[in-house]
C-alpha cells in the first residue's frame, strides 16, 4: 500500500501512508533533534520531510527490496537532511506545508523526559520506533476492549502483558474485578494472545512482505532489550 502511494493517487494507498506517518512521526522528530537541530528547526524539517513524502516525491523512488518502512524512512530522512536543509532553511518559518497535524509541544516534552542515551542516533531511532509500535498496539487493544464494554478489564489486566505468567497477582486481580481467579487467568491468556496478534499485524503493515515479520519482531525486541 505504501509503495503504491508512490505510483498512484489511490485513496486507500495514500490513506495507508498517511496513517503510518501519523503514527510513526515521533521517532523521526527525535532523530532530527539528536542530530543537533533545535526544536524549531526540527519541527520545520520533520514537517517538510513528510510534506514531500506525502506528495510522493520520495516514494516514487522507494526500493521494495528495503522491505522495512522504518529503514526506508530513516534512509530517506538522512538524504533529506543532507540535501534539503538549505532549501528548508531558506523558507520563511510558518510558510511551510503542514500536511500532518502533529503535537510538537507534547513531542518536545516527551523528548526532554527521555533519559540520556549516548548510543548512535540511528540506534535510538530504532528503539523509539519499537516503543511507538508497541504503544500503537496497546492503543488498538484498548479500543477493542472499550468497544466490547470491558474497559475496566483492560485497565486491570494490561500489567499482565509484561513479566512471566507465574509472577502475576491473579488473586488480587480477581478481587479487584469481582471475578474468579480461573476466569482472570483465561482473560489474561486471551489478552496476551490478542496482543501478540496485534504486534504481528502492526509490524506486517510496515513491511514489504509478511515473510519478514518474525525477523523484524526479533530485531525490534532485541533493540528494546539492549542497554
Amino acid at each position: 500500500m505504501v509503495l503504491a502511494a508512490g505510483q498512484s493517487d489511490t485513496t486507500d494507498a495514500r490513506a495507508a501512508l498517511g496513517k503510518l506517518c501519523q503514527t510513526y512521526w515521533y521517532p523521526l522528530y527525535a532523530y532530527v533533534r539528536r542530530r543537533g537541530h533545535s526544536p524549531e528547526d526540527a519541527q520545520d524539517l520533520t514537517q517538510e520531510f513528510f510534506a514531500q513524502l506525502l506528495e510522493r516525491k520520495s516514494l516514487a523512488k522507494a526500493d521494495p527490496n528495503l522491505g522495512r518502512f522504518r529503514s526506508f524512512l530513516l534512509a530517506t530522512m538522512n538524504h533529506f537532511l543532507a540535501n534539503a536543509w538549505q532549501k528548508a532553511q531558506a523558507k520563511k518559518r510558518g510558510s511551510g506545508r503542514e500536511l500532518l497535524s502533529l503535537d510538537w509541544a507534547a513531542a518536545e516534552d516527551r523528548f526532554d523526559l527521555e533519559p540520556a542515551d549516548h548510543a548512535a542516533p540511528d540506534r535510538i531511532f530504532e528503539k523509539q520506533w519499537a516503543l511507538t509500535l508497541l504503544g500503537e498496539v496497546l492503543n488498538r487493544l484498548e479500543r477493542e476492549y472499550q468497544s466490547a464494554g470491558k474497559a475496566d478489564w483492560f485497565v486491570a489486566l494490561k500489567q499482565t502483558l509484561l513479566g512471566v505468567r507465574e509472577s502475576q497477582p491473579y488473586t488480587e486481580l480477581a478481587t479487584r474485578l469481582g471475578s474468579s481467579e480461573s476466569a482472570v487467568k483465561v482473560a489474561v491468556h486471551r489478552m496476551r494472545k490478542r496482543y501478540r496478534e496485534l504486534v504481528r499485524e502492526e509490524i506486517a503493515g510496515t513491511l514489504n512482505g509478511s515473510q519478514e515479520v518474525e525477523s523484524e519482531m526479533r530485531h525490534l525486541f532485541s533493540v528494546l532489550a539492549a542497554r
